[in-house]
């Protein structure tokens, strides 16, 4: 079976600066791969080009078989750490901004039985993620899980692939985060996602994944600390026993290999 996304070659430099280099990667529809690797290891940077917000200095990325759109496009969703929602909007307003963009460019409105549908869409939506009785609540009236399930619902209203997820749950406390690890993995498998996040938090990447990706230098220079970049050192792939819950988490083996680029 083809991947749905595929990094061939892949390297991202800043000037002289090179911050990944000759990443190859194959994501299979419906993984949820987890990302870690040590700050300043490419994390985000990987992130930005399959997102599309940069460009890689070299390389290839291909979504099911056709280089990608050098813009953001709708087959992928992105949530960060920070709450990424408009604070002078209610929470069916932040959710229906999505599909008003998308559907109205320049005007950015919707009306009629257009406004009603994307209204009724982002409802559903809000209901997902657990904020069906907070329609009518603005960011400031809500907790730090809230914001995040609503930046949740912004980043799947226009169904995406692909999710991509920066370090999205760093900033909640151990609680919060238990129940937003049982709602990400329950969104994943009802919409079909297939999910990349980024973490620091190694047992939330095995807890989650399908398949953890350890992004590292394999050279370094002391002299010079910029010539090298990342690229993936460890590729496990995950194969989980039992549906996940609140507290444990799923119970996981390992089937491990070490990425031979």
């Amino acid at each position: 079976m083809s991947a749905l996304l595929s990094l061939k070659d892949l390297w991202v430099e800043y000037g002289d600066k090179v911050v990944l280099e000759r990443v190859n990667l194959e994501v299979a529809a419906g993984s949820f791969v987890s990302v870690v690797g040590p700050s300043g290891a490419g994390k985000s940077s990987l992130l930005r080009v399959v997102l599309g917000q940069e460009q890689p200095t070299r390389g290839s990325i291909l979504l099911d078989g056709t280089p990608l759109a050098p813009e953001c496009g709708p087959d992928r969703g992105v949530v960060f750490q920070r709450y990424s929602v408009f604070p002078h909007l209610t929470a069916l307003r932040n959710v229906v901004m999505g599909l008003e963009l998308e559907q109205a460019p320049f005007s950015a409105r919707l009306f009629g039985s257009a406004r009603r549908a994307a209204r009724d869409r982002a409802a559903e939506m809000l209901g997902a993620v657990g904020l069906g009785h907070s329609l009518d609540l603005y960011p400031a009236e809500m907790s730090g899980g809230m914001q995040q399930r609503l930046a949740i619902a912004q980043a799947l209203i226009k169904r995406p692939r692909i999710l991509l997820l920066d370090e999205p749950f760093g900033a909640l406390d151990p609680g919060i985060r238990a129940d937003m690890h049982a709602l990400i993995t329950r969104l994943w498998r009802d919409y079909s996602l297939t999910i990349i996040m980024v973490t620091h938090d190694i047992k939330e990447a095995f807890q989650l994944g399908t398949r953890v990706l350890a992004l590292d230098k394999r050279r370094h220079d002391p002299h010079a600390p910029h010539r090298f970049g990342a690229t993936a050192v460890y590729d496990l792939a995950l194969t989980k026993r039992e549906e996940p819950s609140v507290d444990t988490g799923p119970e996981t083996t390992l089937v491990t290999r070490e990425d031979a680029a």
